[in-house]
């Protein structure tokens, strides 16, 4: 059995929301057992992420997908404290050749959640993990990728009512994300 974990930061629930859903998505791929973990402020101390049984769920994972919602830029300073603790992982190659995706939320259409996708691509490289992107085309009825990323999931917080967003295309793109990984964790076991 494969094992996808979601790890995320969510500072309105509008990430946790969206986290749900690239669960919902690796959970419909037979032979995947999936953890859904929020990265809690309880767990930064001195400005350092400190988690052992999380870090050991993630060590014992086939793959890993990152959350967190894009502020001023890039991701959230609790995401990055989570981050900044993986250089033993680094060092030891405790992640290597895991699968990796990740997903982000803002307000805006663009809201430069770009630059937290490559941020995640980045740490997902330093790790020697494999990226898995979005190859969903924006173009479709049901609004799948409406907001056109290749690189992870990009959704929107401010386009509707805040205790809905992000909207159900967004969710459903955060589905096909968490299948495609889970469905490579799969083929990777084999």
């Amino acid at each position: 059995m494969a094992t996808v974990s979601i790890i995320y930061f969510s500072g309105t629930g509008h990430t946790t929301k969206l986290a749900e859903a690239v669960q919902k998505g690796a959970a419909s791929v037979a032979g995947v057992k999936t953890n859904l973990i929020a990265i809690s402020g309880d767990d930064i101390i001195k400005g350092r992420y400190q988690n052992d049984a999380v870090l050991a769920q993630i060590d014992a994972s086939d793959a890993v997908i990152f959350g967190s919602p894009t502020y001023m830029g890039g991701p959230a300073a609790q995401f990055k404290a989570f981050a900044d603790a993986t250089g033993g992982k680094w060092y030891t190659g405790a992640w290597r050749d895991k699968v990796a995706a990740g997903f982000t939320v803002s307000n805006g259409p663009s809201g430069d959640k770009l630059s937290t996708l490559h941020y995640f691509f980045t740490l997902a490289m330093q790790l020697g993990m494999i990226w898995i992107g979005l190859p969903e085309l924006p173009m479709n009825d049901k609004g799948i990728n409406r907001l056109s990323s290749y690189s992870g999931v990009m959704a929107q917080a401010g386009q509707e009512d805040p205790a809905v967003a992000p909207n159900a295309a967004d969710k459903l793109t955060g589905e096909l994300l968490g299948q495609r990984v889970a469905t490579y964790a799969v083929k990777l076991q084999k």
